[in-house]
């Protein structure tokens, strides 16, 4: 499970971040909504953990939105030391699932964020015959299971969510990879070859399509011009 935390406060990012590691979250860490929106746009997450200001909450009321209405799977808990029930009518009627006080008990935020993504929207894409469970890390198409795991797997769903959008080699790279600076652009031609090779071929289909100079694109089911 991947979260991206985004808090003005330096040691509350700090022990969050330790916090979520040693129970096996991802975590990206911000410290403004400039930055969170950025790795919204290269990186799907599971969950937001989204500070709430001191001050004005327009641009928190605006980025709750944005991500409910672009990536509407993806979970919002606000944090906040705020005690005004103003504050939570607020964020919650802008689309965020939970409202959290501070000072923040680990043990209950954990069951919190645990329930939250237990129950949450479901990340399961479903296009016609083709249901893609990255959950469960399964394909199945026409009632038949499909054997690709791993980064081509974690390729397709990342193109799937962004269905007949074209992402680059570097958004591939960033969204996927937990050190894409380590690893060369031609690992996501490897990935893309494995599902041609394990999926497109044996089924007769095309899933992903590429845009030359511009990096690829989930076309799934494939209009014929």
């Amino acid at each position: 499970m991947r979260v991206l935390i985004m808090e003005d406060d330096v040691q509350v990012n700090e022990m969050l971040g330790k916090l979520l590691g040693e129970n096996n979250y991802q975590c990206d860490i911000t410290e403004n909504v400039s930055d969170a929106k950025y790795y919204l746009d290269i990186r799907n997450y599971d969950l937001v953990l989204l500070d709430w200001p001191k001050g004005s909450p327009e641009s928190q009321l605006s980025f709750i939105s944005d991500i409910k209405r672009d990536a509407h799977k993806t979970s919002v808990i606000v944090i906040s030391d705020r005690l005004d029930k103003e504050s939570e009518i607020a964020a919650l009627k802008a689309g965020a699932d939970d409202f959290i006080r501070k000072p923040l008990d680990e043990d209950i935020l954990l069951v919190r964020i645990e329930a939250k993504l237990r129950f949450g929207a479901s990340n399961i894409i479903e296009i016609q015959e083709l249901i893609i469970n990255p959950e469960e890390e399964k394909i199945i198409y026409q009632g038949n299971e499909i054997e690709l795991k791993g980064k081509p797997f974690e390729v397709l769903t990342h193109l799937a969510m962004h269905k007949d959008q074209i992402v680059s080699k570097e958004q591939l790279l960033d969204a996927i990879w937990e050190e894409p600076e380590l690893v060369t652009p031609n690992v996501i031609e490897v990935a893309i070859n494995q599902i041609r090779q394990k999926m497109d071929k044996p089924l007769d289909i095309t899933t992903i399509e590429t845009v030359r100079r511009r990096g690829y694109r989930f076309c799934f089911p494939k209009k014929i011009s």
